[in-house]
Parts: structure tokens; sequence; C-alpha cells
């Protein structure tokens, strides 16, 4: 933070310089993003080039970037195509990049993964298939099982997307209907060997759930995929429960023998951004504590708890020392009951800060590392200790957005909002609380 006063002074010294906090917390969001981008990551973990051919792939709304890296430093000829999110497209020479729809797949998306499995048949063994794999490229490679149409699939992935279910649950049901997931590319690719680049976007970085794991085994099984649509009463066509029913719907397992050629490599994951994101804090002398990298749950749910903990930092000095930022990653939920413009990095910030009810010196920043927090192009927004008081005066009622899953609606209204534009990368949520400063003595009472 060039020519400001330190926040850690500041808060100290009592008088807070919220330009400052806002600057601070804004700047970790953006390191956090910066440390995951592909022309950064991808260099150092390209394989040696193969006798035979070199064919790239992928999906997700890092994979265009992802790609774009591979021409740059890739001594060799090579071909491919990849997938990405409409709007996250980069330029390439060699390797053709598709854009279709995400969240919700569309035509686009079906017409690429046909391709793409068309485009790795036939390999040799002196083949090398390089896939890049990152966040979004599930809905990005809707093709389905035979009987099933891409209407199935978007109506599916639609009650999925409302129902409250985890991101481990949703993607479970993906690859037990899905002609590409749950490790059909990567049979698909035999005998050629396979090398993933992987940029992790699922809490705990489990390779079957990042993009529902195209050219990974996948340990599930299709009564997983059942037991997730009866737990959250999501009604199906006739022919998706007949296929789950069947052995046809069964994903390839860790032991199959198709699956033998296959080296994978994490190039980017939500803890690598969050140790960024800490590291611009300590250096202007702020304390900062990552909490987990993995916190799933509802939204607003997490957001009470957050909000208990940072009062009691506040208020009583535990488990931590105030001045000190909170910091956390992982992939919460919302179970959609309104019809507002959600996001679930913003429905955790409001019920956080309705939790705080104004909590002095608490300030806050949660967003979606891609740029896109739920269907919105906004990233997340930024909480302060007067939000509440400053919407209250324009007539807002705060549980009222909440209840109606409007917390874009709401923190746009307040010029909130941090909007990034794509940042062609995705490691997950983000989430930063600053606590500037303890009140009172409380917390010496043994």
């Amino acid at each position: 933070m060039k020519n400001s006063t330190n926040p850690k002074q500041s808060a100290v010294g009592g008088a807070i310089d919220a330009l400052d906090i806002d600057r601070l917390l804004k700047d970790m969001f953006a390191a956090s993003i910066a440390i995951a981008q592909p022309a950064l990551r991808v260099p150092d973990f390209l394989p040696v080039p193969p006798s035979g051919r070199m064919i790239v792939i992928g999906a997700g709304k890092a994979s265009a970037a992802m790609a774009k890296a591979v021409e740059d430093h890739w001594p060799g000829p090579l071909e491919g195509i990849v997938v990405t999110r409409y709007g996250y497209a980069v330029p390439c020479e060699r390797i053709e990049i598709v854009e279709a729809a995400h969240p919700v797949p569309d035509a686009n998306g079906l017409m690429a993964a046909d391709r793409i499995l068309q485009r790795v048949s036939g390999l040799s063994a002196d083949d090398l298939v390089l896939c890049l794999i990152s966040g979004g490229g599930s809905a990005l490679l809707p093709l389905p099982m035979e009987g099933l149409t891409l209407q199935d699939k978007q109506e599916i992935n639609q009650a999925l997307l409302a129902s409250g279910a985890t991101i481990s649950e949703i993607n479970c049901v993906r690859r037990h209907l899905s002609a590409i997931k749950g490790g059909r590319l990567a049979a698909a690719c035999y005998p050629a060997r396979v090398v993933n680049l992987i940029i992790s976007d699922v809490p705990g970085d489990g390779l079957s759930d990042i993009a529902s794991g195209p050219t990974v085994p996948d340990a599930t099984t299709r009564a997983d995929a059942l037991a997730v649509l009866q737990r959250y009463e999501i009604k199906v066509p006739p022919a998706v429960t007949a296929l789950l029913e069947s052995n046809r719907s069964e994903t390839f397992k860790p032991d199959d023998p198709r699956l033998p050629h296959i080296e994978t490599h994490l190039i980017a994951t939500p803890q690598l951004a969050l140790e960024a994101a800490a590291r611009q804090a300590l250096a202007v002398g702020i304390d900062v504590h990552i909490l987990s990298d993995a916190i799933e749950g509802e939204a607003r749910d997490v957001g009470k708890v957050m909000a208990g903990i940072a009062t009691q930092v506040s208020r009583r000095g535990q488990p931590f020392q105030a001045p000190c930022i909170l910091l956390s990653g992982g992939e919460t939920t919302v179970t959609v009951r309104g019809n507002g413009r959600g996001g679930r990095n913003v429905e955790f910030l409001l019920s956080l800060g309705i939790a705080l009810n104004g909590e002095p010196g608490v300030f806050a920043i949660a967003g979606d590392t891609d740029g896109v927090d739920g269907q919105e192009e906004i990233a997340g927004a930024l909480l302060r200790p007067d939000t509440l008081a400053r919407a209250r005066d324009r007539g807002m009622r705060p549980s009222e957005h909440l209840e109606n899953n409007d917390a874009h609606g709401f923190f746009q209204v307040l010029g909130d909002s941090v909007v990034t534009g794509p940042t062609l990368t995705n490691v997950n949520d983000f989430r930063a609380i600053f606590i500037a400063a303890q009140r009172g003595d409380l917390s010496r009472k043994n």
C-alpha cells in the first residue's frame, strides 16, 4: 500500500482508515487471483515431448489461458481443442478455443465435448494427451449418456444448483450421467499417455470433483448418485433413474486397465491462493490466520459462524489478538428460496454483516476467484461496520434481501460490489475478515 498509513498502526491507535482497509482487502483478493494465473503456473509442469503426436484438450474457466501458456512454452508441434466459458477465451494459434455456457450447459458445450472425444480417438502408445482442467469444466462438458438429452442435463443441473447440495454431491451425479466424465475421457485416450494439469476449485482438491474428473478415476458409485437425488428430493425423468440403476452409468475405477498411463499435477489450489493473500497482509504488518481452505455448508450459516469468531476476537482477544485478518476458502452452497440475484459469496457476506450488526472495526471481503459469483458478472463485495446503517438509510431491509437470495442486489445498491471481469483462473471462494482492534479487557479473564 503505497504511501498510506499502515492499517495495523491505525487500528492500534484507534483511528481506522477505512479506505486503507478496503484497499488491503482488495489487494489480498487480487493476490489470490494473481498467484493462480495459468501463465505463471503452467510452464513448470509441462512434460517431455513425446515421440508421437502431442494433443492438447481441456475444459474450464482457465482452460483457454492454460492453452495459451502451453503454446507459448511448448518446443515442438502440437494440436488440440479446449472449451471455456463465454468471455474467457484467449486467442491461440494451434489450439482451437470453443466458448460455451456456464453454469447451465448449452449446445456449444455439447458439441465441444463430442469433438474432444473424437480428437483423442485412435491414438497410439507413442502419443501424449495433455489435459488442461479447471473449475467450470463440468458444465462445459455436458455430453450425456446415450438415452439422455441435453435438456435432461440442463434441468438436473439447475435443480442441483438450487438444492443446497455440496459440489461433491453435484459432481457425483454429473459423473454418472456423463459420456465423458468420471474417467471416461481418459479411457478414450488409451493407449496414449495422459498428463493432467489441474487448477483446483473444490474443497480438499479431490481430483474426481474438479470438472467431475473426466481424466481421472472415480471411487463413487451410481448408488451414491441415486442417493444424492433422493436426499435432496430432486425429481428426474424415468430415463435418468433407469440409467443410474444400470451398470451402464458406472464410472471408471482406479483399478481399470485402461487408466494406467495417467500423470496428474495440481498446479494451483485454494491453499496456494490463501497463502499469497496472507503474504500481502503480512507485508504491511497485519497478523493473518488461515482458518481453512475447504469450508463448506450453507453460505448464510457459515456467515453466522464467522461472525461469532470475529466478535470473539474483537471483544475478548480469543482465539487471536486483534488487529488481525481471518482467511478462509472452500465452497459454500445456497438453497434458493427467493428470486433475487444470489451468489454464494455475497450471501455469506450479507449473513455475516447481519450477524455482526455493525460490530465496530470489523471489515470483510468475499468473492469468487473466477470473477463470477453465482450467475452474475460480479466477483463479490465488501462489508464495513457501517454497511447495515447505510442500507437502512436507503430504506433497505438487509434480512429481506437475505431471505430473497438477493445479496448482489443489496451490495450493488450500496456501491460495494467487487467486479474483476474474467480472471482466467478459478481457485474457489475467497473470504477475508479484518478485525481492527480489540474492545475492552474481557480477554484477560481466566
